[in-house]
């Protein structure tokens, strides 16, 4: 998944009626925490709580936590002191606020969180979300619960169906899980550990949440996984189907205008998806497909099984199967051993694919990774001097990107209300915003719009 890309706060709810309890949710990092906070809200629905906006106001405050980037942990920590502080003082008003920790921290950190912070009440791994509700009811009894360890059970075989006015309050795009956990073991990458091994949904547990999406006006679906190509999941008929075939299947739900799905391995990109991309209109013309780096010896090091030649190989199939598709990646620039030269090779490969959008991050060791225990650590200004070079490239690329859709008409899925007065605000087929005058549509509309100026990563628009 692309690494603190998201930060997000729980979101009012309509009170129920009597005294609800409360809860503020905060999401940090990937997709999956965004779809996996939702999916709590949901089994805390079902247990009487209603969400909130404002923290101070809530019985409990749930932090869902990313353990991707370097002194992740520690900024939960510095959090959580916060909180206390919160927590005491309201306390001190004979009101009671419960704390918990949920994410990838969470499974790493299990019960040192408690020990170095004994405010929190509660820590619950990433598969284990059913459990959610009988885990606060012991901790509302006074017992400090830790919540980390898992059979291969599905968790989404627990978890309560979303209510429809949930699922309408989220908007006409939203996320769907078809997998979670990965085996791949590159030596940076902490999510092996965290989530666990590689996990696909049924066919029918997918189709039935599209289906219940579509039926509440969503028009676009990303499916996620952690690595979602590998998805392999069981079919009506008992067989195994690919998630090329899961997209034919998906494109045949009325309503669902629009597919997407992230986040993708270069070794599994089978010819049945390529297929899939080209065959499918609502399949949208973007792809995030990391490499991580150019030069074959840091891709070894890496253990990303696959070479520079390889993954530019993967790229034209892809193009040629669909030449309007965007590509966006994943960079990480300072791996152990890193030279200049290793360096010039992802800058040549960035060149050879020209990304319309990439996310580029300094090495940070994660603990209990191979990547961590090897030699040749780079120093710290290095890989800043590097991931600034690599920047202003994508950057680069990204506006020039941006600028040759000036000119053009895409069609475009009205979301929500601009920040500005009369404004509305749509998405590209590749994922821009599109600002447009409120009277080009409805929120769920897909209309046709001429792109007439570019902003910093968004595009503006008159309805065509």
């Amino acid at each position: 998944m692309e690494p603190e890309q998201i930060t997000q706060d729980g979101a009012e709810a309509p009170q129920a009626a009597g005294a609800a309890k409360k809860v503020f949710v905060k999401t940090y990092g990937c997709q999956m925490n965004v779809y996996d906070s939702q999916r709590m809200s949901d089994a805390l629905a079902a247990d009487g709580y209603v969400a909130t906006s404002v923290m101070e106001e809530a019985d409990l405050v749930l932090l869902n936590t990313c353990h991707i980037r370097e002194k992740a942990a520690e900024k939960v920590y510095s959090e959580l002191g916060r909180i206390r502080d919160l927590k005491a003082e309201r306390a001190r008003n004979g009101d009671e606020m419960l704390i918990g920790v949920a994410g990838c921290v969470a499974q790493a950190e299990g019960r040192e969180i408690i020990r170095r912070a004994p405010a929190v009440d509660l820590v619950i791994g990433p598969q284990t979300y059913h459990r959610l509700p009988d885990a606060l009811k012991k901790a509302r009894g006074g017992e400090k619960v830790v919540e980390t360890d898992y059979a291969l059970e599905d968790k989404f075989d627990h978890l309560p169906q979303p209510r429809r006015a949930d699922v309408i309050s989220r908007g006409v795009t939203a996320f769907l899980t078809v997998q979670e956990g990965c085996d791949k073991f590159c030596t940076f990458c902490v999510v092996p550990y965290t989530r666990g091994s590689e996990v696909s949904r049924s066919v029918a547990q997918i189709v039935a949440e599209a289906e219940r999406l579509a039926a509440a006006g969503v028009r676009e679906v990303t499916l996620l996984g952690q690595n979602v190509n590998a998805w392999h999941g069981e079919g009506p008929d008992g067989s195994e189907w690919g998630l090329g075939r899961l997209l034919f299947r998906l494109a045949e739900i009325p309503g669902l205008s629009r597919l997407r799905y992230t986040t993708s391995h270069p070794r599994d990109m089978d010819d049945e998806l390529i297929a899939a991309h080209r065959d499918l209109p609502s399949l949208m013309p973007y792809l995030h497909l990391p490499v991580q780096a150019g030069s074959d010896r840091i891709l070894k090091a890496m253990n990303r099984k696959h070479t520079a030649a390889d993954y530019l190989r993967l790229i034209e199939r892809i193009r040629a199967a669909r030449p309007d598709i965007a590509m966006s990646g994943d960079f990480i620039v300072g791996f152990p051993g890193e030279t200049d030269a290793d360096f010039e090779d992802t800058m040549e490969l960035v060149r050879a694919v020209d990304y319309a959008q990439a996310f580029s991050f300094k090495y940070s060791p994660r603990p209990g990774t191979p990547g961590a225990e090897m030699d040749g650590h780079v120093a710290e200004a290095v890989k800043d001097e590097r991931l600034q070079r690599l920047q202003a490239l994508l950057n680069e690329q990204q506006n020039a990107f941006l600028a040759s859709l000036v000119g053009t008409t895409i069609e475009t899925l009205i979301e929500k209300p601009g920040r500005q007065a009369g404004q509305i605000v749509g998405r590209s087929p590749w994922l821009q915003p599109v600002i447009l005058d409120e009277k080009a549509g409805r929120i769920g509309d897909i209309v046709s719009a001429r792109i007439t100026n570019t902003g910093h990563a968004s595009l503006f628009a008159e309805r065509a």
